[in-house]
């Protein structure tokens, strides 16, 4: 018969796999909410190996008897599942600073070691079965307590080293992110997540090296709640995802006679950022060719300079243009964008619609409300 702790372990593998689950269906579903979609199918992966292949194979291992050989492939497979957890981590937290970059040095180092961990796993003899029981085991077991799985020392060693190494980079890769955050509100979730990451993990080394099962069980319990606060904040905030990694230097709104409309003036902090040179080339590269590409079916819709991108949308119906200088262009700004377009032109459609004629002297005072406009969609960056 079941005991009351195993019952609840049970119960809380189930809960986490309906929470993983429909966190995996909504990063899909919203992927554009999570400022890039490599970001965002890398979380759903995350979330969708460490809450439903981790997690059962862990269940599969520790709570159901099947043999002596199956239960340490299972073991081994949870093991495996959750390093890829924690290496897929490594990933997303590269490219909240620096998207798209890896840092070769710290994951040559991750993959090399995962790779002799992964071909150390396949000797017999590098995770041990042991039970406590004096009778054979049933199929489900009625106190988990009474089994252990036991690693051989150069496995606890790759084990260690792995976990250890992950754990320095990953706290590292928050505080630095932190330091370099304008707003600490931006950074401070992404810091908590990562301490909260960490515990379960030291509690994980304490199994290794203690072998005591209480520890096995305290470390899914804390992994599970850490799962469950990482599945909250991927559901109910995932702006941090594109604020952290990106910024709007600056927003400026053309006529296509070359005319600026309107300046969105950024504060000092962010404009320090700006390699002013380069920006105002663009801006008068800009000013010269927009007429001419307004016309055109193919259009420059980003320009690259070393510290950003500059990136347009164009309004061919009403002659104008939307010029953004941030730090890089992604499927978020391009959807704030697209709003900000389209209630731009309904504010100032008659005035836009006014000065169609070329000739026609324009007077950009008439679109000093923008600013409202501005702040109403780009809040978050400015």
């Amino acid at each position: 018969m079941i005991n009351v702790s195993s019952l609840s372990f049970l119960i809380g593998y189930l809960f986490i796999l309906f929470c993983s689950l429909y966190t995996v269906i909504h990063i899909l579903k919203n992927r554009n909410e999570y400022g890039t979609n490599i970001i965002a199918f890398l979380n759903a992966i995350s979330v969708l190996t460490g809450g439903i292949i981790f997690s059962s194979f862990y269940v599969f291992s520790v709570f159901f008897y099947y043999s002596y050989e199956i239960n340490i492939l299972l073991w081994k497979h949870s093991l495996i599942a959750y390093i890829t957890v924690l290496i897929i981590s490594t990933f997303i937290y590269s490219f909240f600073k620096d998207y798209g970059k890896l840092h070769v040095l710290p994951n040559i180092y991750f993959t090399m070691l995962f790779g002799l961990l992964i071909g150390d796993l396949f000797r017999g003899s590098s995770i041990l079965f042991n039970t406590k029981s004096s009778i054979p085991l049933e199929f489900i077991i009625s106190d988990i307590s009474l089994i252990n799985y036991e690693y051989s020392p150069f496995t606890l060693v790759l084990v260690v080293l792995l976990l250890l190494s992950i754990s320095v980079y990953l706290l590292y890769r928050s505080l630095s992110i932190a330091f370099s955050s304008s707003k600490i509100d931006e950074s401070y979730p992404l810091f908590l997540n990562t301490l909260i990451s960490i515990i379960p993990i030291m509690i994980y080394l304490l199994y290794v090296f203690i072998g005591n099962s209480i520890f096995r069980e305290l470390f899914i319990i804390l992994y599970w709640i850490a799962s469950f606060a990482v599945d909250f904040m991927l559901i109910r905030n995932p702006e941090m995802f594109f604020i952290l990694p990106n910024q709007i230097f600056g927003i400026n709104i053309f006529h296509k006679s070359g005319i600026l409309l309107y300046s969105y003036k950024m504060d000092k902090k962010k404009a320090r950022n700006i390699d002013s040179t380069i920006w105002g080339s663009v801006l008068i590269g800009i000013n010269h060719i927009l007429s001419e590409f307004l016309d055109k079916t193919d259009k420059i819709d980003v320009i690259q300079t070393q510290r950003s991108d500059v990136v347009v949308k164009y309004d061919v119906e009403l002659g104008f243009a939307l010029v953004i200088n941030t730090s890089r262009k992604n499927s978020i700004i391009e959807n704030l964008m697209d709003n900000f377009l389209n209630a731009f032109k309904e504010r100032y459609r008659l005035e836009l619609m006014d000065i169609q004629d070329l000739n026609r002297i324009i007077d950009v005072s008439d679109f000093l409300d923008t600013k409202n406009i501005i702040e109403q969609y780009f809040q978050l960056y400015l």
